[in-house]
């Protein structure tokens, strides 16, 4: 018996509307009709402003601070569930409250968890996100989850540097795992930046374990924020006896001083995705587009296909 596809409509929220477009374009849709109402006491509410009865619906939205954009999806995926969606995917390329996803200290939430909880009573029947700050903050959630992997977008950008002496960094020892992949995607060796902190975004100690000297060094971390732990791994690395020192993110959260130190560093360059918008411009900073990845998970999906399958780096 054929499978049966239904309809799909993709729609954005506010967080996202540039890579949102570009998803629709890369899968030959358009963007949904949706309108953000707002009070005047800054309330919001969104509404469909056409007929999404019997389709999938995909929700293209990051959850970034403010949370404001968080409680947008929420309110979107409810109100597609009132109008009789067949099936709500909530598509979140940077899936905020990553970094709240376990009880490192008493008397702390676990963020993550929550906001997992809030997604599926709001009524998303999966999710689709990419990189989370730990691969197991999809145990949080009681539907599919989507994981994808930016690495199938980065090394590809790597590889056409033709850098002599490449040697892939971790900048933290939790981030070991995912520049391993990098490591044996591009057969080189890893290097571990171990740092000790006084609390969160400052750091009280670091230091390198592997050979740095005369290679080209490249950084590998799922986020930067204010950047401070980057630059000084870069630093480190760089008076060890590096030749060059880049760095690969996910996600550029970079706030408070984030674009100063970057500029003020000695990275050589700092290369993001857009699963978050740039808030200024950087000579520094290269974008990278996951708008392809992402129409090609929303295919597969709508098409009972395989999602493993795009993570083949050629």
């Amino acid at each position: 018996m054929p499978l049966h596809f239904n309809p799909i409509k993709l729609f954005a929220g506010s967080a996202n509307s540039e890579l949102a477009e570009q998803i629709a374009n890369a899968s030959g849709n358009k963007l949904g009709d949706l309108t953000l109402s707002r009070f005047s006491d800054g309330e919001f509410q969104p509404s469909f402003n056409e007929s999404i009865r019997g389709c999938d619906i995909f929700i293209i939205q990051s959850t970034y601070a403010p949370q404001d954009n968080l409680m947008e999806l929420l309110l979107m995926i409810d109100a597609a569930k009132r109008a009789s969606a067949h099936y709500i995917i909530a598509v979140i390329p940077y899936f905020g409250l990553a970094r709240q996803d376990r009880k490192d200290k008493p008397r702390v939430s676990i963020g993550s968890s929550l906001a997992a909880n809030m997604l599926t009573t709001a009524g998303a029947h999966r999710v689709m996100t990419m990189d989370l700050h730990a691969a197991q903050i999809q145990g949080f959630f009681d539907v599919p989850v989507d994981h994808l992997d930016a690495s199938v977008v980065f090394i590809p950008y790597i590889k056409s540097l033709n850098l002599p002496n490449l040697t892939i960094a971790a900048p933290d020892m939790g981030g070991t795992s995912r520049a391993r992949v990098f490591a044996k995607a591009l057969n080189v060796e890893m290097v571990i930046c171990d740092k000790q902190r006084k609390r969160a975004n400052e750091i009280e100690s670091m230091n390198v374990i592997g050979d740095v000297e005369g290679q080209d060094i490249v950084l590998v971390d799922d986020l930067i924020d204010t950047a401070g732990t980057l630059t000084k791994a870069a630093k480190l690395i760089m008076d060890k006896g590096a030749r060059s020192v880049r760095a690969v993110c996910t996600h550029p959260v970079l706030s408070g001083k984030a674009y100063e130190n970057i500029e003020n560093s000695v990275l050589e360059e700092l290369i993001v995705c857009d699963t978050i918008p740039l808030k200024h411009t950087s000579p520094k900073i290269k974008v990278l587009s996951v708008a392809d990845l992402f129409s090609k998970a929303i295919a597969n999906v709508n098409e009972h296909g395989s999602i493993s399958e795009l993570f083949k780096i050629s």
